[in-house]
């Protein structure tokens, strides 16, 4: 999957959607993202700052082996980590609330293949063949 020209979340948030298609990737990245801020806020709360990054290799672990060996794409982190920390916050809402699968589903339909963005041959008479 090509990385399209991202200038904000809005942007961002269909090619995040496309690279979560697959709903044991969703699963992965919820529960890591999860228990890995669990640990960083407790470290934070205990004064324990090195649990932060326990935390952090927790989320981003899940998150990546979820990409490379479920999914069989490239974390969306590499290319905007800001965009894909926020993004996986608003995916576990929107699972959490029932509606990712259909969000994933209103996404991928709006993508369209370029086949489909090919002309439809009209001949001189202007009827279509």
């Amino acid at each position: 999957m090509s990385t399209p020209d991202i200038k904000s979340f809005e942007d961002f948030w269909p090619y995040y959607v496309r690279a979560h298609k697959n709903p044991v990737t969703r699963t992965v990245h919820a529960i890591g993202t999860s228990v890995g801020a669990a640990v960083a806020i407790t470290g934070l709360l205990l004064g324990k700052k090195s649990l932060v990054p326990v935390g952090a290799a927790i989320g981003y672990g899940c998150a990546w082996y979820s990409h490379f060996f479920i999914e069989g794409n490239k974390p969306a982190t590499f290319g905007h980590p800001l965009y894909s920390f926020a993004a996986d916050w608003v995916m576990i809402s929107k699972m959490v609330r029932g509606t990712m699968d259909a969000e994933v589903e209103r996404v991928t339909a709006q993508a369209v293949p370029v086949s489909a963005a090919q002309p439809v041959p009209v001949s001189g008479d202007g009827v279509l063949h």
